[in-house]
């Protein structure tokens, strides 16, 4: 049987329509009640085990031989932990004029958030870039922002999210460090068995962060707190976030040509230092911001879809760079999948 495909001329990917409608579900049937604590439980757990089957996939080897590239790494954190805090904190001039103080405290969570991995990998391989980098960058930047992430919330955003404590640092490195370091351990018995199965990880991928999706704009809408953000106010957001989307590219790509990076190296810096992981910043949301969490994820949700909208076309044109051919070295491209399809 043939698997059915998205058709090739829809401007919009299929996981953006699901996240849309699971929107819109959250909208029309918000969880309340007892269903209220199964959602949250189930998106709980398939975050935990999103995270164990990264630990269970990422060699431990090519962790450790990853680091041996710690210029590479050292700037896609610098890019992802000073640069965008920065110019999270520098948009608070913004505020009333084109945002809400929620809505900016949104905004500021958004840039303290890790990068991304899969679609760090992904693009980067479309683009012929380094992609043993890329997963280092993206794992690293990812187990790193489990501890940082939480740290700079309580410095920058204060009282703004509201539920900080030493607690929610520990929850966070509960829920998503310690299934990473899990999956680590058991990797020797059932790590080519999630190599093989790499669909599992995919649909897992999705769907937990559907799920999340679901529980905070379910809990916002029983609270009423879509009713504090106009048409006009989202739309100041989206103005303000395709700038800063193109400020970190711009910056990425020719920062890493002045420190001396090659090519396939910058490609990889690009992609892991501009992007914000959705996975990794849902459920720390839900434990920093606690009820408040639907309206602090917005910022977060939208830039995710126009990083992965804006970073698809970016990978689409360096692969047809003229200097691609001789730079592959480190690359390994995938040939003959749709990895631009790949969205986390």
């Amino acid at each position: 049987m043939k698997r059915l495909q998205w058709p090739s001329w829809m401007p919009i990917d299929p996981y953006i329509v699901l996240l849309l409608g699971t929107v819109g579900l959250a909208a029309l049937f918000p969880a309340r009640g007892t269903g209220a604590d199964v959602a949250s439980g189930a998106s709980t757990a398939a975050i935990a085990f999103l995270f164990f089957l990264y630990g269970a996939r990422l060699s431990t080897r090519e962790a450790l031989d990853g680091l041996k590239h710690w210029r590479l790494h050292g700037t896609v954190l610098v890019c992802t932990f000073v640069i965008f805090p920065l110019l999270g904190l520098a948009a608070r001039g913004l505020v009333p004029v084109f945002l809400t103080q929620p809505l900016y405290q949104g905004l500021l969570f958004l840039t303290l958030v890790p990068s991304t991995i899969q679609s760090s990998i992904a693009f980067t391989s479309i683009a012929r870039g380094n992609v043993p980098a890329a997963i280092c960058a993206g794992s690293f930047s990812s187990l790193v922002g489990i501890v940082v992430t939480p740290l700079l919330a309580a410095g920058l955003l204060g009282s703004g999210a509201g539920g900080f404590s030493a607690d929610s640092v520990v929850q966070i490195v509960l829920q998503l460090l310690v299934p990473f370091l899990a999956g680590q351990v058991l990797r020797r018995w059932i790590g080519g068995f999630v190599t093989r199965h790499k669909k599992v990880l995919g649909l897992v991928d999705r769907g937990s962060i559907l799920l999340v999706v679901y529980t905070a704009f379910s809990e916002g809408m029983v609270r009423g707190i879509w009713h504090q953000v106009s048409p006009v106010r989202l739309g100041g957001l989206l103005v303000v976030e395709a700038v800063l989307l193109a400020v970190m590219l711009l910056l990425t790509w020719y920062g890493a040509k002045a420190m001396g990076f090659g090519r396939a190296d910058r490609i990889a810096i690009q992609f892991a230092g501009s992007k914000k992981s959705l996975a990794s910043g849902l459920p720390m949301a839900s434990v920093l911001f606690g009820p408040q969490a639907s309206l602090a994820v917005l910022p977060l949700m939208l830039f995710h879809q126009m990083q992965l909208m804006v970073c698809a076309v970016i990978a689409k044109r360096r692969s047809h760079d003229p200097e691609a051919n001789g730079d592959d070295s480190a690359a390994h491209p995938v040939q003959g999948q749709r990895q631009d399809r790949v969205l986390r």
